[in-house]
């Protein structure tokens, strides 16, 4: 990593998902005039295209738009109805101001109303984020969707387009619906959320997912956790059940590095030089589940496999766009 620390890589991965009694889905698709061009609305067709050819008759469909105002183009539609599905998505045309918040009541609403016991009931929310009318401040969206996720309904949202685009505002909502966020730039993105990693767009296996590692101060002199700054909690936090924190879905691996200044000690021991605690809730359940892993020896390497590297890469990167103290002679 550089002359005086090295890189700590550790990667988490969720397990797969287990059948559920069907999806109850809502598309939450934002239809306003700043979704013309051909990097939102027609690349959401698309994206919408390749989750439609996945649904069965276990599924329910519906679709809400809004623009100036809120309309529902289809309201519990039977997941093997793909074609009444695609002609409608197709039929959307962009035009107006933007109210959120008024399409998000009414998907809310929705989605209640065709709620699947045992099922995935789900919002998929479709925008730029440049919402205009309504809740605009980041702060108000999240009291929102804090209220609304104690239905058990999950809040995912799908980021489309450049110049405008507000990813404040998308990245707050999944955040606090309990959802996931992806931004599609192409099709080759839309065809991997909605085709090979569906399960994993769709099906949530944990609910607030917390991660505590703790270094052994006899091997570790310094740490320093790279990134996720508006993912940090306070260490009292962590064993309290009523703190928020992030939703995993199936299948959905997680990486995080730290840079770390080691001692003069260089026999790491078996038992560990660090340890990791887990903390999560099963999906529906109040009270959180936890497991600890010890990190030893095992886990020394004296050179970086391919998937170490392309995480150095992408830190470094981050770090000269960000023009951190850290990025030391990356160039």
């Amino acid at each position: 990593w550089n002359a005086d620390n090295v890189l700590f890589t550790m990667t988490l991965q969720a397990a797969n998902a287990t059948p559920t009694e069907g999806n109850n889905l809502v598309f939450l698709i934002d239809v306003s005039g700043s979704m013309m061009s051909s990097d939102k609305l027609p690349l959401l067709k698309k994206a919408f295209s390749h989750l439609t050819d996945q649904l069965t008759e276990k599924d329910t469909i519906s679709i809400v738009t809004y623009s100036g105002k809120e309309a529902v183009v289809l309201d519990g539609c039977s997941g093997s109805k793909k074609e009444t599905i695609l002609s409608a998505i197709n039929s959307l045309k962009a035009s107006g101001s933007t109210n959120g918040q008024a399409g998000l009541q009414k998907a809310y609403q929705i989605a209640e109303k065709h709620r699947i016991e045992g099922g995935n009931n789900r919002i998929i929310m479709a925008s730029d984020g440049d919402l205009n009318v309504g809740i605009r401040d980041p702060r108000q969206l999240q009291a929102f969707v804090e209220e609304k996720r104690e239905s058990g309904i999950y809040l995912s949202v799908l980021g489309f387009g450049s110049g405008n685009f507000r990813d404040d505002n998308m990245e707050t909502l999944a955040d606090h619906g309990n959802g996931v966020y992806y931004y599609i730039d192409g099709e080759v993105e839309a065809e991997k959320i909605f085709g090979s990693e569906l399960c994993s767009t769709l099906t949530t296996v944990a609910n607030d997912v917390k991660l505590q590692l703790t270094f052994d101060p006899a091997y570790v002199e310094q740490y320093r956790l790279i990134g996720y700054e508006n993912r940090r909690l306070n260490d009292e936090d962590f064993e309290d059940d009523s703190k928020d924190a992030g939703e995993v879905g199936a299948g959905h691996t997680l990486t995080v590095c730290y840079e770390i200044t080691m001692t003069d000690n260089k026999v790491y021991p078996e038992a560990g030089y660090a340890t990791l605690a887990v903390r999560w809730k099963n999906p529906g359940e109040s009270e959180s589940v936890l497991r600890e892993y010890g990190i030893g020896d095992e886990s020394v390497k004296d050179t970086l496999n391919d998937d170490a590297l392309f995480a150095a890469a992408i830190i470094e990167t981050a770090m000269l766009l960000h023009n951190s103290r850290y990025k030391g002679n990356a160039s």
